[in-house]
């Protein structure tokens, strides 16, 4: 459940690109009327259109995640902060400069700054995040929780890249569908495969005597 309202914004993002690009003429003109104060010159084209319309989406999406979450006394966690500072700051620039080029950087940015804080945390404070936020749950050794923490570091720096490169190497409709189905896709399976090696442990321990 937390990783469907994780990934909320970007199927959002999904939704109204893939509208906005099956009505061209409607996505020029809602954009210009409601984005043309925000944009250079003033006038959108039908090409950029879509994920303008996006990107707004996106932004209030975001945003609209962490009001939920303060209306409701929850501790909002720092990487959705940061999520909500990149997108508008990126969003921004795409939605002023008329160009998908910034709001593409923002996935990987994201991934990259969650997974500096990671390495940051283990190098310098001899802290496991991980640790920390799975320790409730379950009891590994030390050596156990170093080298899963490691595994998200290459993970988040492995996405960022894969990021970067589906957004160059293919068209915006291609990367917007990868934005969505390619990253949860592979955010399932890596949590399927540490799941797995985390249950082949666990089990070892326990039949120890």
């Amino acid at each position: 459940m937390k990783l469907l309202f994780d990934f909320l914004p970007v199927i959002l993002f999904f939704g109204m690109f893939k509208y906005a690009e099956g009505h061209a003429d409607w996505a020029a003109t809602a954009a210009t009327d409601w984005l043309g104060f925000m944009v250079s010159g003033g006038v959108v084209g039908a090409k950029e259109a879509p994920v303008l319309l996006a990107t707004v989406v996106v932004i209030a999406a975001t945003a609209a995640q962490i009001a939920w979450q303060l209306a409701r006394g929850r501790k909002i966690d720092k990487m959705l902060w940061v999520s909500l500072i990149l997108v508008t700051v990126l969003g921004g620039a795409t939605i002023w400069f008329h160009s998908e080029t910034f709001i593409k950087w923002k996935p990987s940015v994201l991934y990259w700054v969650t997974g500096a804080a990671f390495w940051i945390s283990h190098t310098l404070f001899r802290k496991n995040l991980l640790q920390a936020l799975m320790s409730t749950q379950v009891e590994l050794p030390a050596s156990v929780w170093q080298r899963l923490n490691f595994a998200w570091i290459a993970f988040f720096g492995l996405m960022g890249l894969l990021n970067i490169y589906v957004a160059y190497s293919y068209s915006t409709a291609t990367w917007v569908n990868f934005k969505l189905f390619g990253s949860l896709g592979l955010m399932v399976l890596f949590m399927l495969g540490q799941g797995v090696y985390l249950s082949r442990h666990i089990k070892s321990e326990e039949q120890q005597p």
